[in-house]
């Protein structure tokens, strides 16, 4: 079973033990301000093909590659003036940006799935120390196994992969509770890869452009989250439920009407209050608990399309597509 560290009263044991284990070409179990990260060398192949042995990921769906700040982010990919603007606003946070790989970059191809791109982020906290104190960039996508719910506290981590990896850092839960945004910069336009953490109506605020969106399901794989089917339960999920069926688990949201709620296995609310903010925050853990409730579906209420709602939508749908 995994050891676990609580960076809050451990921190440099933390990293120490951290470091030992990725100079050992073996994944770690990270708390980023998203999800928690499984990550390990990106400049390294044994390092990432660890990362998707543990995973059981398919090796065409890139890795975001974490760097401890725009310097060294630098040092690998080339920055256009849109996306080096973007950076100094938002990094480190919710936000990853796919940018041109240097030539030499000494980031491995299995971390970009061949790409001549590299998806690029600086997260918040503890992360970034880790990842300045081993001077290498980190891949990291979500500590589970692929294709379910990602996880948000350290349990949700042993509960999944305890058995498969050697290390857990234990970061309380994670605050923005979905993954990043992630966007392309191609010449003056914005293309939107990836709802997440940061909204999109903040990025247009900063840049004056409209975000533009892939029109329908993209035949090829730029970036993570990208799969139809991703971030998955064991029961199916039902979107946009305005009633309650037999046995099902509610996740409700704000003060909705749902018809037979009373008759629901098990009533969850993302956000009494209605924020949005919360609401993602809350997401991931509350999919787990309605899952754990071994109701015959999970039904979701209504939620809004704009700011973080979008991030939020986006990950119910992939739940609820067909596997």
């Amino acid at each position: 079973m995994a050891q676990r560290i609580d960076i809050k009263g451990q921190r440099q044991d933390a990293i120490t033990a951290a470091c030992s284990v990725l100079a050992a070409k073996r994944p770690v179990a990270m708390p980023t301000e998203t999800v928690y990260g499984l990550a390990a060398d990106a400049t390294d192949p044994a390092a990432i093909t660890n990362i998707y042995t543990t995973k059981g990921r398919p090796r065409f769906n890139p890795l975001i590659c974490h760097m401890a700040d725009i310097t060294m982010a630098e040092r690998y990919a080339v920055f256009d003036p849109l996306s080096r603007k973007l950076a100094s606003a938002f990094w480190p946070g919710p936000l990853t940006l796919v940018l041109p790989l240097k030539e030499d970059s000494g980031i491995h191809p299995l971390a970009t799935a061949g790409l001549d791109t590299v998806g690029l982020r600086v997260p918040k906290g503890f992360a970034g120390e880790l990842i300045r104190a081993y001077g290498r960039p980190l891949a990291a996508p979500s500590a589970n196994t692929s294709g379910k719910i990602s996880p948000t506290t350290a349990d949700h981590v042993e509960a999944d992969l305890g058995d498969k990896i050697e290390l857990i850092l234990d970061g309380g839960m994670a605050s923005v509770g979905v993954e990043s945004t992630i966007i392309k910069v191609e010449g003056e336009t914005i293309r939107l890869l990836r709802p997440g953490g940061l909204a999109v109506d903040e990025i247009e605020r900063l840049t004056g452009i409209s975000v533009t969106r892939n029109a329908g399901a993209s035949a090829t794989i730029e970036a993570p989250g990208m799969l139809a089917s991703h971030y998955a339960p064991e029961s199916d999920i039902r979107l946009d439920a305005r009633e309650i069926g037999t046995q099902e688990a509610l996740i409700d949201f704000g003060q909705s009407e749902i018809k037979n709620r009373d008759s629901a296995l098990v009533v969850l609310n993302l956000s009494p209050s209605g924020n949005l903010a919360e609401a993602a925050a809350n997401l991931f853990s509350m999919m787990k608990q309605a899952d754990a409730s071994k109701a015959r579906g999970i039904a979701v209420a209504p939620i809004p399309d704009h700011g973080l709602g979008e991030a939020i939508n986006d990950r119910l749908r992939r739940a609820a597509a067909p596997r």
